[in-house]
């Protein structure tokens, strides 16, 4: 439990990933990351903005790819619902939670230790500035984004892998977050599972992400004969493709929905 859960293999190398095609989008079964992607990072989790022409673009994008898209997130699905609406496919939780637009829904049972860990966070982030936790229905997170110093984030860090020992749960890092869940999901089984029915099934996937925790759903994309899109600055990927940032993927998904 040592080991983070989002190291990527260099085997992913594939260079410095080029600008997608609006044509890309035709008859593609869509996969949206949501912080980083879609929405700009806040310092706090509760502190996004959603506009009503991200809104609008989720609905239109449904609607053009015939029930094809899904956001796939870190998020707790309820959290998706309350900014971005129903009536869309979800996965929430790294993978652990699926919805499917018509209703059907998939979770595990709360991970043993769960509790106990969030009463520790808990009390770590009382004693140390700039720390909040984000409590998840699998899992908790410890944000370190507002720390001012380097040692807060190995505080948070030494902590975060204690924990992970002591529960037996998956600790996973994300931009300026140590987060610990529930094992046995990732967004790439949680993308590949919807790949497997309607209306998803027999159509490329395309999955956008930002962060590390991607990887793997690209990594499924790719193999399935579909692509990644990298949203940020050029890395070690397996992402074919790269957008430069929240505002890069708005205009194309604009344009590519528009080519539709």
């Amino acid at each position: 439990m040592n080991q983070i859960a989002s190291d990527v293999s260099p085997s992913t190398n594939i260079g410095i990933p080029e600008m997608p095609p609006p044509s890309l989008l035709r008859d593609a079964s869509l996969f949206l990351d949501f912080d980083g992607t879609l929405v700009e990072i806040a310092s706090r989790p509760d502190g996004v903005s959603v506009d009503d022409r991200l809104r609008r673009l989720i609905t239109r994008l449904g609607e053009r790819l015939d029930g094809r898209m899904a956001v796939v997130s870190g998020r707790p699905a309820d959290t998706i619902t309350h900014y971005l609406g129903e009536g869309f496919a979800i996965s929430g939780s790294h993978g652990l939670e699926m919805r499917w637009a018509d209703g059907r829904r998939d979770a595990p049972d709360r991970p043993h230790g769960l509790v106990e860990a969030m009463a520790e966070m808990r009390r770590f982030a009382d004693g140390h500035d700039g720390i909040l936790i984000e409590e998840k229905p699998f899992g908790v997170g410890l944000h370190y984004r507002e720390a001012s110093s380097a040692a807060a984030e190995a505080a948070a860090r030494d902590i975060s892998e204690r924990l992970a020992r002591e529960t037996g749960m998956q600790l996973q890092s994300g931009k300026k977050v140590f987060e610990l869940r529930a094992a046995g999901a990732d967004k790439g089984q949680a993308i590949a599972a919807f790949l497997q029915s309607a209306p998803f099934a027999g159509h490329k996937p395309l999955f956008l992400g930002d962060d590390d925790t991607d990887e793997h759903g690209f990594v499924v994309v790719r193999d399935l004969g579909g692509a990644g899109i990298l949203v940020g600055d050029p890395r070690e990927t397996a992402a074919r493709y790269r957008l430069g940032g929240v505002s890069d993927v708005l205009e194309w998904l604009e344009t590519a929905v528009e080519a539709l």
